[in-house]
């Protein structure tokens, strides 16, 4: 009768202790999971974000440079250099950028639309860039202004353009010699260029901030001064 009793023994199951303390253990292990779990999906998510929020900032700083590269172009430049026998020179009526001194958070330029020697700026040549309400907006012409940026996933904390000047004294171009003292001669190559910084944040989440700059060269350099005659 001995046998029975001890096979009895050997077969019984789990204390209560040892199955709260089994409870417990895969409690705590689930948690860990979990909470591993919720940082890659956090992480991965915040990931994503800055990752469209890089694109949609340097796509917006990318159209932006491209068109101000186009600031002051003249289809009728030639209409702007001297000739034997001309009593006077037009001066580009498409050489204005702003802004022209101090940073701002707004640029306007123009820019010929046509290839007709046109010399004077009508509303269809008029373009910028502002911002307004955290949202980058183009000037398009008669048009008006249109959203650069999509207000739905970005939202533009700062938008700044800043311009520089580098001015070129060029005395060889005049064939006689300038006035001593005098403030326009010899005349002057000004090479402009902008710095643009703009600043975004994501608007699901207020603290995946990016921002990009980039410089843009003008191409049309303007002129000041002039030779003595």
């Amino acid at each position: 009768m001995a046998a029975p009793a001890q096979t009895a023994r050997a077969q019984r199951g789990l204390s209560l202790i040892e199955l709260m303390i089994g409870l417990a253990l895969g409690l705590f292990i689930t948690a860990i999971g979990g909470a591993l779990l919720a940082s890659h999906v956090r992480e991965n998510r915040s990931l994503l974000l800055e990752a469209r929020l890089m694109q949609d900032l340097r796509t917006a700083a990318d159209v932006i440079t491209r068109d101000l590269r186009r600031a002051g172009y003249w289809a009728g430049a030639t209409s702007g250099v001297w000739s034997a026998g001309a009593t006077a020179v037009v001066s580009n009526p498409y050489g204005a950028v702003s802004p022209s001194s101090a940073a701002s958070d707004a640029a306007g330029f123009s820019y010929s639309r046509d290839s007709t020697e046109n010399n004077a700026v009508d509303s269809n040549e008029e373009f910028g860039f502002r911002l307004r309400n955290g949202v980058i907006e183009m000037r398009l012409g008669a048009g008006g202004w249109q959203a650069l940026t999509d207000a739905g996933t970005l939202a533009v904390t700062a938008f700044n353009v800043t311009p520089s000047v580098e001015r070129i004294a060029m005395e060889g171009a005049c064939s006689k010699a300038c006035t001593a003292g005098s403030t326009t001669c010899p005349p002057q190559q000004e090479v402009r260029s902008l710095a643009l910084l703009i600043t975004g944040r994501s608007v699901t989440d207020a603290l995946v901030t990016r921002s990009v700059r980039s410089r843009v060269r003008l191409r049309n350099d303007s002129f000041t001064g002039a030779c003595p005659v």
